[in-house]
């Protein structure tokens, strides 16, 4: 589908410059597209001092990709113009279809038996458009552009695409396209899963699901898939499905026969929006964890709930062994843990950190680490953070961070271990299920 995530030749129908409407959203969005736009609004020569055509039909460029920004009852003469113009691909951002009842599906369904017919797939209705970063494609209009990165996100809400865009902008992850589902009428969830499945940007992929109208087609391409898979599923309760009904027309189906199906078919559910990215940028960015791992903390606290999280999420821990004891003893402050979690006491210095990950990341049956911090007068993330690096480099095993606080005091060093790709957590607590997803596909 290069011509909707790579198009050459836009055209916008609905092009405006009236504040706050979608149509000049779509076009301050596309201002660093590469590709040629074209504006298309019947009631205006120009928009934004560009030359503005009444039809689509009117452009003497092959369009591969238009985009529909309309009222809905315009919407079906608009399609047969794209038609008639023989555009390669098309979105269609407005609203007022399946997902407001019998009358609407039907206006839908009469617009999808035309496009299939002409053999032009099309992303919506009902959505907030695309976005590929990695080519500086905005085909949305979300209030602004995430950068770049390894994550796909596909999501059946456009809202929350905007808020996650916002949000992941203070973040150290990025996006290698986003597709906002809507009603799904031409292009399907699965087409996007295979989509993000053979890109070469995409390293894992995320799902949010309201509902699906064909559950064993998703889940046996997500059997196929060869990409990890992250899924939040919306409308878990009874009440929540009537909202996912009027939001995008989808089913909701039984959570439970279709949280057991997520796990059948290799996929990871994560229990919120942080969850779901703390999982996706550990699996785009760390090894596959092939067992047991070792935990070195300065905080014996912080090292207990970490433990009781990653019982419970079945990651084991590795027992200390005493050649690794010998090894590290002279570093190490005589009243130390001499187990794992290996607990280095709270006036560690970065030589103790360097000498305790060391020291656990040689021993044969530790397979990855997680290394927390928390923040004493003479602790020095930076200098901690460096080591972590270095050692990373060095064993090439997985390495995550709890640097607790991200403060002004820790936010340098987490920048610094983050920009290289070893992920930060807060939290102990939040640890474990991303190491949990990297012992999986």
């Amino acid at each position: 589908m290069i011509e909707i995530f790579n198009p050459k030749t836009i055209a916008v129908i609905g092009a405006t410059e009236r504040e706050k409407s979608v149509g000049r959203g779509l076009i301050k969005n596309l201002s660093s597209s590469e590709s040629e736009v074209y504006l298309v609004n019947p009631s205006t020569d120009t928009v934004f001092n560009r030359k503005s055509y009444s039809k689509i039909t009117e452009i003497d460029q092959r369009i591969d990709l238009a985009i529909i920004a309309i009222p809905k009852e315009h919407v079906p003469d608009a399609v047969e113009d794209c038609i008639r113009a023989k555009v390669r691909a098309l979105i269609i951002i407005s609203a007022g279809f399946a997902e407001t009842g019998e009358e609407g599906r039907e206006a839908q369904d009469r617009i999808a038996k035309s496009l299939k017919e002409a053999n032009i797939p099309f992303v919506g209705p009902n959505c907030l458009g695309i976005l590929r970063p990695p080519v500086s494609l905005n085909a949305s209009f979300a209030p602004g552009s995430p950068q770049k990165g390894d994550i796909a996100l596909i999501s059946q809400s456009g809202a929350l695409i905007d808020s996650i865009i916002d949000g992941s902008k203070d973040k150290h992850y990025g996006f290698s396209f986003i597709v906002s589902v809507g009603n799904a009428a031409g292009l399907s969830l699965v087409d996007y899963i295979k989509m993000a499945d053979e890109d070469d940007n995409t390293k894992v992929i995320t799902l949010y699901i309201e509902g699906v109208s064909d559950g064993r087609e998703l889940f046996e391409t997500l059997k196929e898939t060869t990409k990890p898979v992250v899924v939040i599923k919306a409308g878990k309760v009874a009440r929540s499905k009537k909202a996912i009904s009027s939001h995008t027309g989808s089913m909701a189906g039984e959570y439970e026969i279709f949280s057991a199906a997520l796990r059948q078919a290799g996929a990871i559910e994560a229990d919120s929006l942080e969850e779901l990215f703390d999982i996706a940028k550990t699996i785009a960015w760390q090894q596959k964890l092939e067992g047991n791992i070792g935990v070195v903390t300065n905080g014996g606290g912080a090292g207990v709930l970490l433990t009781d999280s990653l019982y419970n999420h079945g990651v084991s821990l590795a027992n200390l062994s005493a050649a690794t004891k010998r090894k590290i003893e002279p570093e190490m402050h005589p009243d130390y843990s001499k187990a794992n979690p290996l607990d280095i006491v709270g006036d560690a210095l970065p030589d103790r950190y360097e000498a305790a990950c060391r020291g656990l990341l040689e021993q044969d049956d530790v397979f990855g680490l997680v290394v927390i911090q928390t923040l004493q007068i003479m602790t020095e993330p930076v200098e901690n953070a460096k080591i972590l690096i270095d050692l990373h480099k060095e064993f090439n095993k997985p390495i995550i961070t709890v640097f607790m606080g991200a403060g002004e005091k820790t936010k340098e060093a987490i920048k610094l271990l983050e920009d290289y790709g070893i992920p930060n957590f807060s939290d102990p607590s939040r640890v474990a299920k991303p190491l949990q997803a990297l012992m999986k596909k």
